[in-house]
């Protein structure tokens, strides 16, 4: 294993980085050196000519020159390895090194071999002129070995033909001085041979440690770069979302806190200015700066939240890797259909939201509301046309915090989804009371449970002969001492967000068991009483032990209670269907209300263990009059014969429809038309004038 620090580069490395520190130095003191050289072999002419020399001082001088000037446009050739803007691989830029090494050297060697040839001018060192020659050659190689430090091959190959040839001529002259003169020649070149290398040797451990401090200095700045650069992300991923690249919930938070503060601070008294700076993330911030002359009017914000319709079927059809490509895509189109400086969030699931200024962006709510569910409209790849929708709940205004502003849009999105796909709903008065009554409900509901003002009432469910009384569909009602009559539905969402889910099934189920014991006490054991159970009760509590248990505790037969869940509940099959099959097995029925509207299958209806299904009102009411709901009818009255499933048509508001119904073979019917809902007491007096009349008939 390598235990070498990533800061300190491979020997490999640094061998290429030292020999490309030796290239660059030698062609930077080459280029210095040469003119001295010259300057000096124009001497050595001079001489040669005042000596009567001149013909063979000419031609050596013009092959030295040569030979420099082969050596300068070397030192001026382009290495791509010297050059930072070249891209060029380790092992290219080595070779390309190493190539322009060997190339000066050489070149050194072949000026060296023209100096070698300075013997000539002063006849074989014989003459006069041999001192000043020798002296000339001597002062030259030392300086190639100072301009040459960085590669001693190169000096080497420069000095070592002329102290050599100027050596032998020497020894051939012969006499003891030239002799001594020879040897000493001799030392010399060796003591510049191995002063060359010690130069080459400083300078190579020179450059090491220059290359490993740059390359501690680079690692440093990358990791503090990087160091920057994971803050940031870290940050920006604390406030964005992953998938689609959008401000997450708690980055949403932040900046709409920021821009409303802004907003806030214009509606005061004093002289205060919001101007919105858009971030380079797209993220909006609100500032407020101090103005001498008069306050500003306010820029007042708007508030959506987007929830995507028809993506739980994406999800289960085609899988989550689709869902979240759509997800994405999602995002990328709100993006370009929102104007410049707004904020853009998924909070969460399919669950987005946007903020922003409709007066500086000079466009309306619902102009935008409309751009964005006709931009989300759009086919997407590898789905069904249609398949995806959207729905918007705008708040609109200038006062509140921001979870008081998303508490209003979120109002807003559930009326917006109740009335369909692809609609925008802007919270107004009346959405505001619903809001009221909604919160008003949580709070007081635990007190009329305990008081017991949280009624049951009965709504009969007859025969063949819209006569016979068959069973009776217990009905949630709760008159709220400040708001009325509150919705059965909204009294078991109130539940749920009180956590009173199981008190209110309790409260119910007792009255239910009170209307089980009035049949009985009249004789009417065949006619069933059915108890609405939402998904979230079956789900969350222990449905079967609770009304097993109560039923066992008051003697009665479970034979006499329904159990009603919609088709929502037949989503998650796996989660309740053991509680059904136990309430199955002791002899209650189970019932499938609202069929037609959600997703039961007959898988579904099978492993629900359901003995009736009711056809939801939204097909019933009208029927005479559609010819599409009839179709529907008849195709559920089919499917129920076949499957031996009891349907039951709710919603027979006129004679006509039951007429119809009846023709179509339809047996048990449910509405106005034949009967509103009861109180106890109504449906109590209604079962004693029966049974005298039955009485006073026998």
């Amino acid at each position: 294993m390598n235990d070498r620090p990533r800061s300190v580069p491979s020997p490999s490395d640094l061998d290429r980085l030292i020999r490309r520190d030796q290239l660059a130095a030698l062609r930077l003191s080459m280029s210095t050196a040469i003119p001295i050289n010259m300057a000096l072999g124009l001497v050595g002419m001079i001489v040669a000519i005042h000596a009567g020399q001149g013909a063979v001082g000419a031609t050596w001088f013009a092959a030295s020159t040569a030979a420099n000037l082969l050596r300068l446009a070397l030192c001026r050739v382009p290495c791509a390895a010297l050059s930072p803007r070249t891209a060029l691989s380790a092992e290219a830029a080595a070779r390309s090194v190493d190539r322009h090494l060997r190339l000066v050297w050489m070149a050194a060697w072949l000026s060296g071999l023209v100096w070698a040839f300075l013997p000539a001018l002063c006849a074989g060192c014989t003459a006069a002129q041999t001192v000043f020659y020798l002296t000339l050659t001597c002062g030259t190689t030392a300086g190639a070995v100072t301009y040459g430090t960085a590669f001693a091959r190169m000096p080497i190959g420069f000095f070592t033909p002329p102290l050599l040839s100027f050596a032998g001529c020497l020894l051939v002259a012969g006499g003891f001085d030239r002799i001594c003169l020879a040897a000493t020649v001799l030392l010399y070149l060796a003591a510049m041979i191995r002063g060359a290398f010690l130069c080459e040797a400083g300078f190579r451990e020179a450059s090491r440690l220059k290359n490993e401090a740059s390359a501690l200095a680079q690692s440093r700045m990358e990791a503090h770069a990087s160091a920057s650069a994971l803050a940031l992300e870290m940050a920006r991923r604390a406030t964005h979302d992953d998938l689609t690249g959008l401000l997450n919930r708690a980055g949403f938070q932040q900046d709409a806190d920021a821009a409303l503060r802004g907003e806030a601070a214009l509606r005061g008294d004093g002289a205060l200015r919001g101007e919105a700076a858009l971030r380079g993330d797209g993220a909006l911030r609100g500032e407020a700066a101090l103005r001498d002359d008069a306050a500003v009017e306010p820029v007042a914000h708007c508030l959506m939240l987007l929830d995507l319709d028809g993506f739980k079927s994406v999800n289960d059809v085609h899988g989550h890797t689709m869902g979240d490509r759509v997800l994405a895509e999602v995002a990328r189109r709100m993006a370009a259909a929102l104007p410049p400086g707004s904020l853009a969030a998924r909070l969460g699931g399919d669950e987005f939201a946007v903020l922003y200024a409709p007066a500086p962006a000079g466009i309306a709510q619902d102009v935008l509301a409309a751009r964005l569910i006709g931009a989300v409209a759009e086919p997407f790849e590898s789905l069904d046309a249609g398949r995806l929708g959207i729905s918007i709940g705008i708040h609109q205004g200038d006062a509140g915090s921001l979870t008081h502003r998303l508490s209003c849009a979120d109002e807003a999105l559930y009326a917006a989804k109740g009335a369909g796909r692809n609609r925008a709903r802007l919270f107004d008065e009346c959405l505001r009371d619903r809001m009221e009554t909604r919160r008003d409900s949580e709070r007081d509901l635990s007190q009329a449970l305990a008081e017991g003002v949280v009624t049951v009432c009965f709504q009969p469910i007859f025969g063949r002969d819209g006569r016979t009384l068959v069973s009776l569909e217990a009905l949630v009602r709760w008159n709220h001492p400040r708001h009325g009559w509150i919705p059965p539905a909204d009294v078991v969402a109130a539940a749920a967000t009180a956590g009173l889910t199981e008190s209110l099934l309790r409260a119910i189920l007792e009255q239910a068991c009170a209307m089980v014991a009035t049949l009985c006490r009249h004789g009417l054991e065949t006619v069933q009483v059915a108890l609405n159970v939402s998904p979230r009760e079956m789900a969350q509590i222990a449905v079967d032990e609770i009304v097993l248990g109560r039923l066992a505790a008051l003697g009665l037969p479970p034979r006499m209670l329904e159990i009603e869940i919609t088709e929502e509940t037949a989503l998650d099959i796996g989660a309740v269907q053991a509680k059904l099959t136990a309430l199955a097995e002791a002899g209650i029925r189970v019932t499938l209300d609202d069929f037609g509207i959600g997703y039961s299958s007959l898988a579904s209806l099978r492993q629900l263990q359901a003995h009736r299904i009711k056809i939801d009102r939204s097909f019933v009411t009208g029927l005479t009059g559609s010819d599409d709901k009839c179709g529907l009818v008849q195709a559920v009255l089919a499917l129920g014969r076949w499957l031996d499933i009891e349907v039951v048509a709710e919603g027979v508001e006129t004679a006509d429809d039951l007429a119809t119904l009846q023709a179509f073979g339809c047996t048990l019917f449910q509405g106005y038309h034949l009967g509103r809902p009861m109180s106890a007491e109504a449906v109590a007096d209604l079962l004693a004038s029966q049974a005298g009349a039955r009485m006073a008939a026998a």
